[in-house]
């Protein structure tokens, strides 16, 4: 892993920890705690493992967890710069929505 890439690593973290809070600090240590001992994903593995997190809130939260990746994207997209267009016709992906931001945070440090 490269240091800017280290480092969007840490601004997608901090992004997951604001979304998760705004449901309260007992519920997002609640998540992550159900997320690590059921999907076998700690907090800090999670830039690594996108699709078990994902999958992991898909299962706490069903269709609910979309408006949790909303706020994720939300924070992360502030945190690089960037801003966020959401597209009305297509599904929300998250995984896409993330890289996109990766992508867009390593061009802009070069």
């Amino acid at each position: 892993m490269t240091k800017k890439s280290g480092n969007f690593d840490e601004l997608l973290l901090s992004a997951i920890d604001e979304a998760l809070s705004s449901l309260g600090e007992s519920v997002k240590q609640s998540i992550y705690f159900h997320i690590e001992n059921k999907f076998s994903v700690s907090r800090n593995d999670i830039p690594e493992n996108l699709d078990q997190f994902q999958g992991g809130l898909e299962k706490i939260f069903g269709t609910g967890a979309r408006f949790i990746e909303i706020m994720i994207m939300k924070n992360l997209y502030a945190k690089i710069g960037v801003p966020l267009t959401l597209e009305k016709r297509k599904q929300l992906e998250f995984i896409e929505y993330v890289d996109a931001a990766k992508q867009g945070f390593l061009s802009k440090t070069n």
